[in-house]
């Protein structure tokens, strides 16, 4: 046998008993450690080998993959997205779904909604009720029970629609309910419920078990003097957190912000899972990149998973 294939076959043992270890520790994690797929990559195959093979995860987030939006993948596409995720062992924390991430007929059009990035989904308002079954079928087939939703592109001043806007999301929940599905908001700047506040009162509003919230800590730090973690966590009931996206953050002047790897912005991620460890979070605690520096997506979300797994070893947290 020749000295490089030697070296190479040394090579591909110690990578996959790394992947080894590294799935060992993901088994004793207190949360489902988790990857948005189309933060590392459109191919999907290589997002799910990078989440398993090199992260060590057990779990991933379905968004878009192969420049397609999870809500319009078509049937082949489907077959081929189960086939890989069984292939790499994955399961699937949630579907991230665009659901109700459009403007509210009605209102005054958003100044967030001309110039958003979707991740390729197509829905309008109309399509919103159908799109809502299709989610529950979609969590059904790849074998989760949580669909991520939004409260329509944020208004100037929601007080006038906020009945409309929770009448529309308790339907949404009632639906899910019946298929036992959680439908579980994000806190999103660009939306109507982007801050802890706002995330505590449609908690409050719509008190539907099934209806959970996505924590953001990023998200809801990107308001001037926001302090996710503890002032706006601590408010929250923690019984209805039942997703977490992980990015950082820097604020700039003008009340501009910028994403950063994780561990280096103003989120206190170790403080954050501290606290969910001791409030016996169990549920999804998944990376979203966001930002993006010189050397592409893939190699920001290498740089952003480490720092999340070095916040997680100061909590004292094996995973």
């Amino acid at each position: 046998m020749s000295t490089s294939r030697r070296g190479f076959l040394a090579g591909a043992a110690v990578s996959g008993l790394m992947a080894t270890q590294l799935k060992a520790m993901a088994a004793t994690c207190p949360f489902r450690l988790a990857v948005i797929n189309d933060e590392i990559s459109p191919d999907f195959d290589h997002a799910c080998s990078v989440a398993a093979n090199d992260f060590g995860l057990s779990w991933i987030e379905l968004r878009s993959m192969w420049g397609t939006n999870v809500t319009d993948l078509n049937a082949a596409q489907m077959a081929e997205a189960k086939k890989i995720l069984l292939k790499y062992k994955l399961r699937v924390t949630d579907i991230a779904s665009p659901l109700f991430k459009v403007d509210l007929p009605g209102a005054p059009r958003s100044k967030e909604s001309p110039h958003r990035d979707e991740f390729k989904a197509k829905a309008d308002y109309e399509k919103q009720d159908a799109l809502v079954d299709h989610c529950i079928d979609l969590a059904k087939s790849f074998g989760t029970d949580k669909i991520r939703c939004f409260d329509f592109w944020r208004l100037e001043d929601q007080k006038p629609y906020r009945a409309t806007i929770n009448a529309k999301l308790t339907a949404a929940a009632e639906k899910c309910a019946k298929q036992n599905v959680n439908l579980v908001i994000e806190n999103e700047m660009a939306c109507n419920t982007g801050t802890g506040e706002e995330a505590l009162a449609i908690l409050q509003a719509i008190p539907n078990k099934n209806f959970m919230l996505n924590w953001d800590p990023g998200n809801a730090a990107t308001f001037a003097d926001a302090t996710p973690y503890p002032n706006q966590y601590d408010k929250l009931p923690k019984h209805r957190i039942g997703h977490c996206h992980v990015k950082d953050t820097v604020r700039k002047d003008g009340g501009k912000f910028e994403w950063r790897p994780v561990g280096v912005g103003i989120i206190d991620w170790v403080g954050q899972f501290k606290a969910f460890k001791r409030d016996g979070y169990k549920y999804g605690v998944s990376l979203e990149t966001h930002w993006h520096g010189p050397n592409g997506p893939e190699a920001s979300t290498r740089e952003s998973m480490a720092g999340l797994k070095s916040a997680l070893v100061k909590a004292g947290i094996a995973c």
